[in-house]
């Protein structure tokens, strides 16, 4: 193929698969400003990669595990960020979220709360949508792995959310 075949690809790639990228990076990270740059650089390091990956199997799942490791990266950062201004304050960070905020909102600060494969793991499989398979592909995990985490990760947000919400949010607690 020539060069202006593999642009065209990738761009097909691009339109197909930016949206659900930016929400997996949204999901992860909680910040959409955040998932907008962190799927823009996923698809740079793709396009990079591009004569090696369009000949691939599964480059979505690539693509997937490239946004899980980028937010994964994102949210160590922030983490360290935090502790470094928490030694310089005698005070503590105000919580932005009250309890009496909209679900989403509820959803949104318990999924920051469970460890960062959990969360990838939950929201791969029920916010996304993915296979147990395709999820362990993204993250470069095994299904036995993925079965784990997302039933922890379920039951903690089940103790944090209650678990009339975190059924509700599952379509009626359906298993997928």
């Amino acid at each position: 193929m020539l060069a202006d075949d593999a642009s065209v690809e990738f761009h097909d790639f691009f339109e197909r698969h930016y949206a659900e990228l930016a929400r997996l990076a949204h999901l992860l990270t909680g910040e959409k400003d955040v998932a907008d740059d962190l799927a823009a650089d996923a698809l740079i390091a793709l396009w990079q990669r591009w004569d090696r990956l369009r000949a691939a199997q599964h480059p979505v799942a690539y693509a997937r595990g490239v946004v899980a490791n980028l937010a994964r990266q994102w949210t160590r950062s922030r983490v360290r960020e935090r502790r470094r201004i928490a030694l310089f304050w005698s005070h503590d960070a105000e919580q932005v979220d009250g309890p009496d905020v909209a679900v989403v909102h509820d959803v949104r600060a318990a999924l920051t709360r469970l460890p960062f494969r959990k969360r990838a793991c939950v929201v791969m499989r029920h916010a996304l949508d993915l296979s147990e398979k395709d999820t362990a592909a993204a993250l470069g995990i095994s299904v036995g792995t993925v079965k784990s985490q997302t039933s922890k990760g379920m039951a903690e947000l089940e103790r944090l959310l209650g678990a009339n919400t975190v059924g509700e949010l599952t379509m009626g607690g359906r298993n997928r």
